[in-house]
């Protein structure tokens, strides 16, 4: 059985419409109806959503999804803990998203490759603040640094709500120190 079918039946159960489920979960009919088909593998969210409404546990719906992808349960996204990497780029220290990776590398899907974004837009705004922290010492750098962390910090933070929500995450101005 498919993960849409485990949903339809759960729906059936409740004596809901797929206009009620996607009214219920905000949910466009037509993505219910292609989840319920096996048209579309639903994202966290959507699951997260389906579960809430339909009173079934969201681990179960996320294990159901890894054992019909053939994952195993210890390698699925954490969206949660994938949003506190990206939130720990905040920090001028590498040590909170190296330690994040190196905790969780065996338990998360793709964290080695958020982990690296991270690092290298980390690295890249230090390398773009040294020069200006010289030039702060003749005070025409203070526009620069303060650029630069105001830019920094609305990065980090855009990117976090995007990951924490399933969606694509971009880090403009990195350099590629570190490749995946």
């Amino acid at each position: 059985m498919t993960i849409g079918q485990t949903i339809r039946e759960a729906r059936l159960r409740k004596g809901m419409t797929q206009e009620e489920l996607a009214e219920k979960t905000d949910i466009s009919i037509r993505t219910i109806q292609r989840i319920e088909n096996g048209e579309v593998d639903p994202r966290s969210f959507t699951l997260q959503s389906i579960a809430k409404v339909l009173e079934i546990d969201y681990e179960y719906l996320v294990n159901y999804k890894l054992e019909q992808n053939g994952h195993e349960e210890t390698s699925r996204e954490d969206p949660v803990l994938l949003s506190m990497l990206h939130l720990s780029g905040l920090f001028i220290l590498l040590f909170p998203p190296i330690l994040i990776w190196l905790w969780n590398k065996d338990k998360i899907q793709n964290i080695r490759q958020h982990a690296i974004d991270v690092i290298n837009f980390q690295l890249s705004m230090l390398i773009f603040l040294i020069p200006g922290g010289i030039l702060a010492i003749v005070l025409i750098g203070i526009p620069i640094v303060i650029f630069l962390g105001v830019y920094s910090t609305i990065i980090i933070i855009v990117n976090t709500i995007r990951v924490l929500n399933d969606q694509p995450y971009k880090y403009p101005l990195s350099l590629r120190i570190l490749k995946p």
